[in-house]
């Protein structure tokens, strides 16, 4: 069963997304709200995979995301944002996102992407 960290700031999300992982047989192992708490949950839980929100306050999922692969390289994140700008997207994999989730999303794409995160 693979072990997901949930990262948003708007608590809405992460139950929806807390409640699709459950229903789909993943591990919720935390939440964050913010990007260092994000970072900080990583290290101590190493999660086989986290979602990641872009817009947070404190310090971006970009941000987040280079701070986690820095130490953790083999980390695997998606990003979830409702911002979809192809250059948006481009600089979240440039950054280490194994994908890019816009909201709002739908159920299957979001398992999907969490599928290939994992195999990949």
């Amino acid at each position: 069963m693979a072990r997901i960290l949930i990262v948003d700031d708007m608590k809405f999300i992460r139950e929806t997304l807390h409640q699709l992982f459950s229903q789909n047989n993943y591990q919720v192992v935390g939440e964050a709200e913010i990007g260092k708490e994000a970072v900080q949950l990583y290290r101590e839980l190493l999660p086989d995979l986290v979602t990641m929100d872009l817009t947070m306050p404190e310090m971006s999922g970009l941000e987040a995301i280079k701070m986690i692969r820095s130490e953790f390289p083999e980390a695997k994140v998606i990003m979830c944002s409702a911002m979809g700008q192809k250059k948006v997207i481009m600089e979240a994999i440039e950054s280490g996102a194994k994908d890019y989730i816009v909201k709002p999303f739908n159920d299957l794409q979001v398992i999907e992407a969490i599928n290939r995160a994992l195999k990949s």
